[in-house]
């Protein structure tokens, strides 16, 4: 609703005991006072004491989606009381504020309804006004009501998890987007600095500067609910979700040393011998996350598109198998190649190590834990849509995909290649 109409406040006019007298034929009588009870004269048309936000112009209607609003104008005027009702008799509940100069709704319109409005005001000398205002209001437009959930499911987990929100719909507008993560809050104890970031229309990632603190309690709402996100697009509802962390735990893979070693808390705990990926199949580069820990998989190589009964085949029971990626690379036992662990690279992208290492590691680390493969001959992990690559994007480039710090920027959504099951 616009179309605001603004005039200056009338004072009040004070008629001489003269010119009373003359008027009504008396007798010549003393003035007892100054004036008469300002509040038994008849109201003036307050029309330039206010304004309000509804259409003013034949044939326009109110949108019943926005409040109504009066403002007083001027420095010596005041309103005292605004009633709104429609045809029907039904009122709209309002507030004014305490000072008298602004009145707006707090119950929503009715769409396709004329509405009667009533303002009471006074100015600088006491003097009442009134003013009566109508107005129409439109259609309302469908609503869509936008819900998010938020993940990981609650529990523990290792100091790298982000914290992930689905859009129930697509948001591709920067404005409307701005809306959506301004209402998303994380709230970290101990505080850390951190922000969302935009992985597609409806999908967005939260991570800290840095991995979260150990011991560290966190908390994520959703405050959309009711919120106006655009035309005809309304947040709805949102279940809060709390996680903590527990120890930091980052297994770093050197693929030159051909070692895996263990951190928790920033101690060495074990290093261990493995075998990465070989060439052709070079293990990625980079942080990744665990996302899971299956005792028992069966990994063959024609889910991965190794054709059956190439010299690169394999159908393999293989056990104590950490997940870090959904395109199948883990962290597992492969006595098969316990003569090449410490010393080569044989596999075909998965971190190998000896039976009794695997179930130690599969022992250590919980989803959420670091994995860091450097010195390999692989690309690097992906940022998104292969598990958590999220840490390799550096502060700078993560604060651009916020709507609120930075662009919009969803590039990195084009690197969800062909996810392949299985590897070893």
């Amino acid at each position: 609703m616009s179309n605001t109409v603004h005039f200056q406040a009338r004072g009040r006019t004070v008629v001489g005991c003269t010119l009373l007298v003359i008027a009504l034929g008396a007798s010549v009588t003393a003035c007892t006072g100054g004036g008469a009870d300002p509040l038994s004269a008849a109201p003036y048309d307050a029309a330039g004491q206010i304004s309000f936000n509804g259409p003013t112009d034949a044939g326009k209607k109110a949108d019943p989606d926005k409040p109504l609003e009066v403002v007083a104008e001027g420095a010596d005027g005041r309103i005292t009381d605004v009633t709104a009702v429609d045809a029907t008799g039904r009122y709209v509940a309002g507030e004014l504020s305490a000072d008298g100069t602004r009145w707006h709704s707090t119950s929503p319109l009715a769409a396709s309804v004329r509405y009667t409005v009533r303002v009471s005001t006074e100015d600088g000398d006491g003097a009442p006004g009134r003013k009566v205002l109508t107005f129409e209001t439109g259609e309302r437009a469908a609503r869509k009501t936008l819900d998010v959930s938020f993940g990981p499911r609650a529990g523990a987990y290792g100091v790298g998890q982000p914290i992930t929100a689905e859009l129930s719909r697509p948001v591709a507008d920067k404005a409307q987007r701005a809306v959506v993560e301004r209402a998303l809050t994380v709230r970290s104890t101990p505080a850390v600095q951190g922000a969302w970031y935009w992985v597609d229309d409806k999908t967005l990632h939260y991570r800290p500067r840095e991995y979260w603190p150990a011991h560290a309690t966190i908390q994520v709402r959703g405050n959309l609910d009711g919120v106006r996100i655009g035309d005809g697009l309304w947040g709805g509802r949102a279940a809060p979700l709390e996680i903590t962390t527990d120890d930091s735990v980052v297994a770093v893979t050197d693929a030159a040393a051909h070692t895996l070693t263990v951190y928790r808390d920033g101690k060495e705990v074990r290093r261990v011998p493995v075998t990465t990926g070989k060439p052709g199949f070079e293990t990625r580069n980079g942080v990744k996350v665990v996302l899971g820990r299956e005792p028992f998989v069966r990994m063959r190589s024609s889910t991965v598109g190794i054709a059956e009964g190439s010299s690169e085949a394999y159908d393999l029971p293989v056990y104590w198998a950490t997940r870090v990626t959904w395109s199948g690379e883990y962290v597992h036992a492969a006595p098969w190649s316990v003569g090449s662990q410490g010393s080569a690279n044989v596999s075909h992208g998965c971190v190998g190590m000896s039976t009794e290492n695997a179930k130690w590691f599969f022992g250590e680390v919980q989803e959420g834990d670091i994995v860091q493969v450097i010195n390999s001959g692989g690309k690097t992990m992906e940022s998104f849509n292969n598990g958590f690559g999220d840490w390799n994007l550096d502060w700078a480039e993560w604060r651009r995909g916020s709507a609120l710090t930075g662009g919009t920027d969803t590039a990195n959504s084009q690197e969800a290649a062909r996810l392949r099951p299985t590897v070893v």
